[in-house]
Parts: structure tokens; sequence; C-alpha cells
């Protein structure tokens, strides 16, 4: 396989993975309620991302370590709203 068509589809992945979790955030923003987003999930998911990340820099896979950061920014902005907005109240 070409190194092209690798970086293409490593590319392609990174983007899904880091707007794969723009809906939800916008969702949760606008409605101020995040009380039917599961904590258990998203704590598990921004674990993982962090995990993926130190994977990334202890191999110095620089695409890895990016990818896995901009996705786990994402994901920490949803597991932070979940806190923030977890019983549906906007004041909070």
């Amino acid at each position: 396989m070409s190194d092209l068509i690798a970086n293409i589809v490593g590319s392609a992945a990174a983007v899904c993975s880091v707007t794969s979790f723009a809906p939800q955030a916008l969702k949760i923003w606008k409605e101020r309620d995040a009380s039917s987003v599961s904590l258990k999930t998203y704590s598990l998911t921004v674990t993982c991302f962090a995990l993926w990340v130190v994977y990334g820099v202890m191999t110095q896979a620089w695409p890895v370590t990016v990818a896995n950061s901009c996705a786990l920014v994402m994901a920490s902005w949803v597991l932070v709203m979940k806190w923030r907005f977890r019983d549906g109240d906007p004041e909070a």
C-alpha cells in the first residue's frame, strides 16, 4: 500500500473521530441538558483518547498524537458539559 493512500485513510479517520463529537456537544450546549449522555461512556472515551495520546507521544507517532489530542478535546468538552448540565439545569 502506498504512503499516500495510507495517509489519506488515516486523515479521513482522524477527521471522523474529531467531528463525531460535534453534534452531541452542540446539542448539549444549545439545550443546556446532558441528562441523556452516559457519564461512564464519555469517561471511558476520554480515558481512551488520553491513552492514545500517550502512546502516540511514546512512539513518536505524531499523526496518532495530533488526531487523538483533537478528539480528546472534543470528548472532554462533552464530559465537562455532562457534569455542568447533568440535570438539564440551564443555570448550572
